[in-house]
């Protein structure tokens, strides 16, 4: 899902310029996208953790990779940064404090920031605010829509299976901030995360000058679908006819929403 939705976008940022493509990274953890940049060619990347063991651990894989490059081989440069971006100001721990981005990539870390509005707007902040006009912030959550169906469903506050488990507090309330669960997946994490409500972020990213970036259906003049199924996009139709919206909306392929049920996949572009 990660090379998908990152080799999508710098696809699209292709199209708007030609080079010098820099990307920030929130949440980098040990450093697991680093190969999709390099085949990206993206120019330069910056990478922040809350952390630092992490931070380090990071470097040194971005210092591997450097040393295993034939002559010649092409390799974007890198900053490493510590620090919680959602309760710091990340601009003022780069050394270019006038950085501008073309993506921000924040992959299954945003939900953490929803403890509280501050840090879910400090997030955003981070995300956002050093984006290049036309630049996307791109990430991956779990779907709060689908984690409550599975908890609403169950007979008790939890549910899985012998490989993960989600637990909540109690059923029935569902704060916008600060709504904890406690997700474990074996030999991977045990750790307490918070729901994301994607209505709320798409709102609350709008402080920033950001817009959905879904495919618009149906298609305009200036849009093409990005599938050529006729039944791709049944749902969709299906939906429009039912709700009798009129005007295009969001949507994704049925390949891809069938795809993306667990997690959610989002893209936001900054405006003019």
């Amino acid at each position: 899902m990660k090379s998908v939705i990152i080799g999508e976008f710098l696809e699209k940022v292709r199209q708007k310029k030609k080079c010098d493509i820099t990307v920030l990274d929130l949440g980098w953890g040990k450093g697991g996208d680093l190969l999709k940049w390099k085949k990206g060619r993206i120019n330069k990347l910056v990478c922040t953790d809350i952390a630092d063991v992490s931070v380090k651990q990071c470097q040194q894989r971005y210092e591997d990779m450097k040393n295993r490059c034939r002559d010649n081989e092409y390799i974007f440069s890198a900053e490493f940064v510590t620090a919680d971006c959602s309760k710091e100001l990340l601009i003022n721990k780069f050394h270019d404090t006038e950085t501008c981005f073309d993506i921000c990539s924040c992959q299954f870390v945003c939900h953490y920031s929803f403890e509280s509005y501050e840090q879910a707007d400090m997030m955003l902040r981070n995300a956002c605010e050093r984006l290049s006009p036309g630049g996307y912030f791109i990430g991956t959550t779990p779907n709060s829509f689908e984690l409550i169906r599975c908890l609403e469903a169950s007979e008790t506050e939890y549910f899985g299976n012998e490989i993960y488990t989600v637990k909540f507090q109690k059923k029935g309330d569902y704060p916008l901030f600060g709504c904890k669960c406690d997700f474990n997946l074996e030999g991977v994490v045990d750790v307490p995360e918070f729901l994301v409500y994607f209505p709320l972020l798409n709102e609350m990213a709008k402080k920033y000058n950001m817009k959905l970036a879904l495919e618009p259906y149906p298609a305009n003049k200036n849009s093409k679908l990005a599938s050529e199924k006729v039944d791709d996009y049944e749902h969709a139709a299906e939906y429009m006819k039912n709700s009798q919206v009129r005007l295009p909306w969001g949507t994704l392929s049925r390949s891809e929403w069938e795809a993306t049920s667990i997690y959610l996949v989002f893209a936001f572009e900054k405006q003019q």
